[in-house]
């Protein structure tokens, strides 16, 4: 089929336009690694961390061909810069080993979920995707990490301290703590519905979800994706403790975490409010406003499931 003249000059001048959009391009750091600050595992997993997630979560990116064109460039940079500031593999011996450790369980639990690599990036990466054999490998070594389930005094003892101040504790004072973005803690969650729970097997804590009365009403109608606006999810987390028998109970109270939806006020932080208050004392977490942006980007993977991990039993 030929072409006529006006076609020809349209074609030319995309042409053009591609070849300069060429000279117009992100910068993308690569470092050589430090090996006191690179992260280091057991060779198996290594070699999956390596394969699979470096590429956007370390300073050590590989790039292909067809990943320095324009612009599949510009989503390749911003998908690296993303990934670095969620979880960075090359500065990691610069978290303290709990820390290093919770994120390791963050970034397993997103695979489990298929939400980690994005579909988007494992399409043209193949290297980048995770089999059934890889996943069973980073879950076996994630239980590595938890601590041993065995009587534990220590915990006891901080329960039962806890246990002496609530008894000796006074009337709610007028004001409750708020965080650094005005969110104060709310104290009825108490007496909301659990709607689930989960465990974190790196650090040793249960934790329940409960939902307010919008949430538990979208549980019931199906009406989670998005979940409208007034939802608020409260996530309890206590030390799990283990008695001589063996047997697992709530031990110390650690924190409890809100995530509280209005697509219009919350706009610029994925339409939810982010809070959590530590301790019995309720420390608000956060010292300046930007903490919420750690919350989005922890839950950024879920952004098709409305920035929501956990899944609610359904009423």
């Amino acid at each position: 089929m030929r072409l006529n003249k006006k076609t020809k000059i349209v074609v030319a001048l995309l042409l053009l336009a591609f070849l300069a959009a060429q000279f117009y391009r992100p910068t993308i750091a690569v470092e050589k690694p430090d090996e006191k600050r690179l992260a280091h595992f057991s060779p198996e997993v290594d070699a999956i961390l390596r394969r699979a997630c470096f590429d956007c979560h370390s300073n050590q990116t590989a790039l292909r061909w067809f990943d320095k064109i324009t612009p599949a460039n510009w989503l390749v940079a911003d998908h690296i810069a993303k990934g670095r500031a969620v979880l960075n593999f090359s500065t990691w011996n610069d978290m303290a080993k709990p820390d290093r450790n919770a994120k390791l369980w963050e970034a397993v639990n997103q695979a489990i979920q298929g939400a980690m690599p994005l579909k988007s990036y494992a399409l043209v990466h193949g290297a980048a995707r995770l089999s059934v054999n890889d996943i069973q490998v980073l879950k076996n070594y994630v239980k590595e990490l938890a601590p041993k389930q065995e009587a534990d005094t220590a915990k006891e003892a901080a329960l039962a301290s806890q246990y002496a101040s609530l008894v000796e504790e006074k009337a709610r004072p007028d004001t409750l703590p708020a965080d650094v973005n005005g969110i104060a803690y709310i104290p009825e969650y108490k007496d909301w519905t659990p709607i689930s729970t989960t465990q974190r097997v790196d650090n040793g804590t249960i934790r329940i979800i409960f939902g307010n009365e919008v949430a538990v009403k979208a549980i019931r109608e199906h009406h989670t994706n998005p979940w409208p606006n007034g939802t608020i999810i409260a996530k309890v987390a206590w030390d799990q403790l283990t008695d001589k028998q063996g047997n697992i109970t709530t031990g110390a109270f650690k924190q409890v975490e809100y995530m509280i939806k209005d697509d219009s006020k919350y706009k610029a932080t994925a339409g939810w409010a982010w809070a959590r208050f530590k301790t019995p004392a309720l420390v608000p977490y956060g010292k300046t406003s930007t903490f919420t942006m750690e919350c989005v980007n922890c839950h950024r993977p879920m952004k098709d499931n409305d920035f929501v991990f956990t899944a609610p039993i359904q009423h």
